[in-house]
């Protein structure tokens, strides 16, 4: 096992990563405020894992409560959020009662969200299954739903309490969630890391095989870079937008597509390749890098192009990001392979070549 620390002062948290960690209900029990919980799981994650857990906690003493919900980014909203609390109310469930997140980035999002919401905040811990919640959504206190008409829109920021990445977990994911969470791996080494992304150019095929020593690293090394950005910039005032490279074009694609059509890594690989094609319209990149970063893409098994979507259409959603600034799209670009930069300055023109492509 390696663990790390998101570093926030009186609210730091450890991030405990390795194999067989679902049953260490020692590395959850003494975050629990009272030897209460409820995990929160889906459909999907719940056969294979709510019983393994289940036990585990029980054999720690801990009284647990369950909610099982339906599978997908479709689900991630309004109404399935109730079910969240119809079940904490109908358990009588108090506030020192802990939500426990097991499965992946829509489960770790709504469990977040509800545990900020629940008589206005209960703690949470994050168990993420797949290897997109492992280096991305589980870290950092971002928790939320979508909307018809933005992903993400709504939401707090509510940190958890320690996050518990199993990396046995990753044996069952199909090949398909595998290389979604590859483009977050991917993203953290273009906007920060150049060393890393050559690390991860010549480890891609361990990296798909879940060489354990390589899958490990990647995980690690994504937590921390997280981790560093995070705890310079909680809330997103400035630094922290850099880990939304791709994510503005990426979120328009799952909104104009329909959520759960493109996975969201799918969705962000396509996205950071269109970054770094209007990071060389701005001069900062080279033909040679934008072919470089399409080749990682492609390497893990993700698209390197986005869907065919009116312009219109693009616009239309792009204008509903987070980063929006007195009605300015902002973006966020790579003056180099390793360095990303967040600017407005990205006309109508050069969006409408590369969007219609």
């Amino acid at each position: 096992m390696q663990t790390l620390t998101v570093d926030l002062g009186d609210r730091s948290y450890p991030i405990h990563i390795g194999p067989g960690l679902l049953d260490r209900a020692e590395l959850v029990a003494p975050h629990l405020a009272q030897k209460r919980a409820m995990v929160v799981t889906n459909t999907t994650v719940a056969p294979l894992y709510l019983a393994r857990l289940t036990a585990a906690l029980e054999g720690a003493g801990v009284a647990v409560a369950n909610v099982v919900l339906p599978d997908g980014e479709a689900y991630k909203n309004w109404e399935t959020l109730n079910l969240v609390f119809d079940a904490l109310l109908a358990g009588r469930a108090e506030r020192k009662t802990t939500l426990i997140a097991l499965g992946g980035g829509v489960i770790g999002d709504m469990t977040g969200f509800a545990a900020a919401c629940y008589q206005r905040g209960v703690p949470f811990v994050q168990i993420p299954t797949t290897l997109l919640s492992q280096v991305d959504s589980s870290v950092g206190g971002k928790t939320g739903i979508n909307h018809p008409l933005g992903k993400n829109m709504i939401g707090a920021f509510y940190q958890p309490k320690v996050v518990l990445a199993d990396t046995d977990t990753l044996k069952t994911l199909p090949a398909r969630e595998l290389s979604a969470g590859l483009a977050e791996v991917i993203k953290y080494g273009l906007i920060r890391d150049a060393a890393f992304l050559a690390w991860l150019e010549a480890n891609m095929t361990k990296l798909r095989a879940l060489d354990p020593a390589a899958i490990t690293h990647a995980i690690h090394r994504s937590c921390e870079i997280k981790a560093q950005v995070v705890a310079e910039d909680e809330r997103e005032g400035g630094l922290r937008a850099i880990l939304n490279l791709g994510h503005t074009f990426g979120h328009a694609i799952e909104s104009g597509m329909g959520y759960g059509t493109w996975l969201h890594g799918e969705a962000v690989a396509a996205g950071m390749v269109l970054a770094a094609m209007a990071s060389q319209r701005l001069g900062w990149l080279d033909a040679a890098d934008v072919a470089r970063t399409r080749a990682i893409v492609r390497a893990a098994g993700l698209p390197d192009a986005a869907p065919e979507l009116p312009f219109e259409t693009w616009l239309e959603y792009m204008g509903h990001d987070k980063k929006v600034e007195g009605g300015r799209l902002r973006f966020v670009l790579l003056k180099k392979l390793g360095e990303a930069v967040i600017t407005g300055d990205v006309s109508e023109a050069v969006l409408r070549e590369i969007l219609t492509r």
